[in-house]
């Protein structure tokens, strides 16, 4: 039986009449079951929200709302009539808002929080191409917007392109940059890419699943249903993966429209496309001096400046830029020479310090490996990228002996392409939820044991409430499914 946990979402409604005309749709005999609680509760969160939010309006936010499909439909009409990509409301389509909006609103908020730096790099080259701007939400579905994004097929940064693709579109990738990260090269090659999609299939929904599939497989399935050149059509005949890639794209578009609604909010960038901007590198340099000088963290100079594999622009990729935060060009050109002069200083590191700097756990998180048969002790060390002296320290092991079913624990780094997460907070986990509001005689103990909650204390706790009995008629609380 899956658990649930409720969340307090409005402890007092005020006057009776004025919950009564609020929750009318609640209003009549208690729930039978968990099923017909979800039904009247989905046409009850959309009576409150049907509005559209007043001005700055902010909600709890714990609070996710959902909506009735006539209120997606009618968005999604309104996005269709503001570009040429024919935009449809389908089943399928509301299943991938819900996985942006509710299973995943956190990387929806990082995306959005990334758009500030990278949609105006967009949107500037899908204009220069003539374009449709919502292209831009291609870049979404593709790398979350993370220039370091890469595939488990090999696939490369905002865009995605594979290394064999580099030569087509005169990206170059070497020991030390790799074009497909940087964030104006790659847009611009992906911009002549959906340009020639388009040109040969002549539709835009075509043409971006060709962009997922390769226009092959396009051209196969048209020939598959007879002909038809319809996306809907031609679905059935396409591999999942580019069959959902419509319907996903059209997912993306409406969330990045409509976060605000589903009360996804995201931190302002610190460094958007107008705060940044490049300045000339005329010798050797190392991003460990630079962000020492102008005193911006490493890491932040690694994000602005992608392409480079190794923390250092070398002799051989001069003349260079390097992007920094605007207010900063002051204090490279004062310093540059300085900067440049640390170059002599640099070491590489030691067997010792590497290895020290691998069995750290600062900054990662741990998961449980569960051996498996066939698997040995370097194996799993190569597939978490660490050494297996790491996983003896880490275990308390006094030698490789394993067996299969043995759980090794397993510090990592964070990483979109690791399944297993670290233990969050509760109100990070919810997937699904619906709104109950209390009626005579309920309780905490019995609204607990009604939905299987695993303690009354984890209610009260979870909810912030003063006081544990404190549930009367009228309340809402929000019951939500863990994932």
């Amino acid at each position: 039986m899956k658990n649930f946990i409720f969340l307090l979402l409005i402890s007092s409604l005020g006057s009776s009449a004025a919950a009564q005309s609020l929750f009318h749709i609640l209003q009549k005999d208690k729930p039978e079951n968990e099923e017909e609680v979800s039904q009247r509760l989905m046409y009850f969160t959309d009576e409150i929200l049907k509005e559209e939010l007043p001005e700055n309006k902010l909600l709890d936010a714990n609070y996710i709302p959902v909506f009735a499909d006539e209120v997606y439909k009618r968005r999604i009409q309104l996005l269709d009539n503001q570009t040429p990509i024919k935009l449809d409301y389908k089943p399928v389509v509301r299943r991938f808002i819900e996985a942006y909006a509710v299973r995943h609103r956190e990387k929806t908020s990082r995306i959005i929080e990334r758009s500030e730096l990278y949609f105006p790099i967009f949107e500037e080259c899908l204009d220069k191409y003539n374009l449709p701007l919502e292209l831009k939400y291609l870049s979404v579905i593709e790398s979350a917007l993370d220039p370091k994004a890469k595939s488990r097929s090999g696939a490369v940064g905002l865009w995605q392109f594979m290394y064999n693709s580099c030569k087509m579109f005169d990206l170059r990738v070497t020991s030390y940059v790799d074009e497909r990260m940087d964030p104006e090269k790659s847009t611009e090659a992906a911009c002549k890419y959906l340009q020639y999609l388009h040109r040969i299939f002549g539709d835009w929904q075509l043409a971006i699943a060709a962009y997922n599939g390769g226009p092959g497989v396009v051209r196969e399935a048209i020939q598959r249903s007879g002909g038809k050149t319809d996306f809907w059509e031609i679905a059935s005949y396409l591999p999942e993966q580019t069959r959902n890639y419509v319907p996903i794209f059209i997912a993306a578009t409406y969330i990045m429209n409509y976060s605000r609604e589903h009360n996804i909010i995201s931190k302002p960038n610190q460094y958007p496309y107008f705060r940044v901007s490049a300045v000339k590198v005329k010798k050797r340099l190392g991003f460990k001096y630079l962000a020492t000088v102008i005193d911006v963290p490493l890491e932040e100079i690694r994000i602005l400046n992608p392409i480079y594999k190794h923390d250092v622009i070398p002799v051989g990729e001069l003349p260079a830029e390097i992007v920094i935060p605007v207010e900063k060009i002051g204090l490279y050109i004062d310093h540059e020479d300085e900067i440049y002069a640390m170059k002599m200083k640099e070491q590489p590191k030691k067997y010792l310090e590497l290895q020290k700097e691998l069995s750290s756990i600062k900054g990662k998180f741990p998961i449980y490996h569960e051996v498996k048969a066939g698997e040995y002790f370097h194996k799993i060390a190569m597939n978490y990228s660490c050494t297996t002296y790491n996983i003896m320290e880490w275990n308390n092991m006094k030698d490789q002996d394993i067996y299969i079913g043995q759980r090794l624990k397993i510090w990592v780094e964070p990483s979109e392409n690791i399944k297993q997460r670290p233990e969050r907070d509760s109100l990070l986990k919810k997937s699904k939820f619906l709104l109950y509001e209390v009626q005579d005689g309920d309780s905490l103990q019995s609204i607990a044991s009604r939905f299987q909650v695993e303690s009354v204390k984890d209610l009260v706790e979870v909810n912030n409430m003063i006081h544990s009995n404190a549930v009367e008629p009228g309340m809402i609380l929000k019951i939500v499914q863990y994932e």
